[in-house]
């Protein structure tokens, strides 16, 4: 029999919401614990209440022990539910961070290229949304799920200690509640997966209009786009209504059962009063109040319930993510020295598609410490992948690159990425002033320590006619410099960085002559006393005084061995 093709996915999401639980199971247990007493607590105080209302009917008085029995049991109880609360919350909180450290370990091993089909807003909603979206599973759904097995098992047993047919009625409103809660369910994981997809689309269709803002306000379309976007957040709306209105459901089977319960036991104490049957009134108000105490750990459990489902769309998500890295065997500490870097190919092969081909086949390759290598060949030989290779963000099929004899996947993303910098092609800035663009290379540095690399860059030579200088704020992607002054800003970075490493992926693409030849100018003082690795089409570029590597198809196909002028 041929497998639906949602069994697949849905069954996934099962199994990495039970692993989850399993996971966050231990950090619940002082909040099961707290919930227990408190139920112990809530039998005392029916125990007490049920003692004083029966000496008031028998006009025997106040019963003034009982009274204060339920005066501490309540102040007890109030304890009990804050470090409930409190216990749950920490739970909550420990389980997210652990599981977003997951997350964030997986998305920077399987690197930027891996992840190049998915959208930013996607991944952002991902690590953030859709985490947060897990906090009413560990802080609620997982102390719920004990407790409402626990919690009504122990109040039953008080009810058999007092009737055992009032136990009875009991235990069997109760079996109903699950019945209810399994039907309001199905409609509930639905409008649950619904409402993120209409979300992710949200937040994708926000950043796109948000990058392209210029071209939208160009074109005139500032308004259709305004209102695309009121559409994709009343679709959001609707789908969250969806979602509430299915555990109204939910909550409205809770209480039915417990109403059922409350009637029989009701309608027998009822018919044993009028037969003159009822020897203890304690016992049948001790029954009668236990009830709402019984289905208390339920009806928690069938709030927290439409946090699992909730929790069902966030899996559907995070279980697409790249697998976990698996763990290696612990190696020989390998140490690089801070400056001086060779770095070395040793028959590095690379397929980005299958389809398209090998990117880098067999590659064999040596960079002395503070020489220049300059990568040349048409678009498709192989350049970039080298550089991003060489970055970290992709690993090799095959070989290995070392540097100063270690190999890099030896090497933590951080010490890495003190090893190197990079300038492309377009400069990654970010909305912010030009001093918080160029101290995003190394956050802990001084002011003059900004403003020397500034200078070294030529940047202070445009910023001194700006507004206010460094501190003049610049918009997403550069918004507001030209791309000449975007690259300085970027070539300020890598002084400020001050790396042994530097790799340039195309730094003068789409510059004109008088912009590019300013540009290498501030490269060639960059690139002293450096290992630098360029890769580049254009010929000015290849004016730095450095070796040639041509390729063609991933492979070397000229040896290096003549010095460029």
């Amino acid at each position: 029999m041929a497998r639906s093709p949602r069994t697949g996915p849905k069954a996934a999401a099962k199994a990495w919401l039970t692993a989850e639980t399993r996971r966050g199971g231990s950090a619940a247990r002082p909040a099961v614990a707290l919930g227990l007493l408190g139920s112990a607590s809530a039998i005392g105080q029916a125990f007490c209440i049920a003692a004083v209302l029966a000496t008031a009917l028998a006009g025997h008085g106040a019963n003034t022990p009982a009274l204060g029995g339920f005066a501490a049991l309540a102040l007890a109880r109030a304890g009990l539910a804050w470090g409930n609360e409190r216990a749950a919350a920490a739970a909550g909180a420990a389980s997210r961070r652990r599981l977003r450290s997951d997350i964030l370990a997986r998305l920077l091993h399987a690197g930027p290229a891996a992840l190049r089909t998915r959208h930013s807003a996607d991944l952002t909603a991902i690590v953030v949304d859709r985490i947060e979206a897990l906090d009413g599973l560990y802080a609620r759904w997982i102390p719920a799920s004990t407790l409402a097995l626990a919690g009504p098992a122990l109040v039953a047993l008080a009810a058999l200690w007092a009737d055992p047919v009032a136990a009875l009625v009991l235990v069997l409103a109760g079996l109903l509640v699950p019945l209810g809660m399994a039907a309001a369910g199905i409609g509930a994981a639905a409008a649950s997966r619904r409402q993120f997809q209409a979300m992710e689309r949200l937040s994708a269709r926000f950043l796109d209009r948000m990058r392209g803002i210029a071209t939208i306000v160009l074109y005139g379309r500032t308004q259709d786009e305004a209102a695309a976007l009121a559409t994709a957040a009343d679709a959001l709306r609707a789908r969250t209504m969806r979602v509430l209105r299915v555990a109204f459901l939910s909550s409205a089977a809770l209480d039915l059962a417990a109403a059922l319960a409350l009637v029989l036991l009701a309608i027998r104490y009822g018919g044993m009063i009028l037969a003159h049957r009822l020897t203890d009134p304690a016992t049948a108000l001790f029954a009668l109040l236990l009830v709402p105490e019984f289905f208390a750990p339920l009806r928690a459990f069938a709030l927290a319930y439409q946090d699992r489902l909730h929790a069902m769309g966030a899996a559907d998500a995070l279980r697409d993510l790249p697998p976990a890295p698996e763990p290696v065997p612990p190696r020989e500490i390998r140490t690089v020295a801070a400056h001086g870097i060779a770095v070395a190919f040793e028959d590095v092969s690379f397929t980005w598609d299958q389809a398209r081909g090998t990117a880098i086949d067999g590659l064999s390759l040596r960079v002395a410490a503070g020489e220049t290598l300059i990568l040349a060949g048409p678009s498709g030989a192989g350049k970039s992948t080298v550089i991003e290779l060489l970055l970290g963000f992709v690993h090799p099929d095959r070989g290995r690159i070392t540097f100063n004899g270690a190999d890099i996947a030896d090497l933590v993303p951080a010490a890495l990425s003190q090893l190197t910098a990079w300038i492309g092609q377009r400069p990654v800035l970010f909305a912010g002033t030009i001093r918080e663009n160029i101290r995003f290379a190394r956050p802990e540095a001084t002011d003059p320590d900004i403003e020397d690399a500034a200078r070294a860059a030529k940047v202070t030579e445009f910023a001194a006619a700006l507004p206010q200088g460094l501190e003049t704020p610049i918009g997403e992607g550069g918004f507001g410099l030209s791309g000449g002054q975007a690259q300085r800003v970027a070539i300020a970075r890598a002084f400020l960085r001050d790396a042994p490493l530097l790799l340039l992926d195309e730094p003068t693409a789409h510059l004109d002559p008088a912009t590019e030849a300013d540009i290498l100018d501030s490269l060639r003082r960059l690139t002293i006393g450096r290992t630098v690795i360029l890769a580049s089409h254009s010929s000015a570029a290849h004016a730095l005084s450095g070796r040639r590597l041509d390729l063609r198809d991933g492979r070397a196909v000229v040896a290096p061995a003549r010095e460029t002028a």
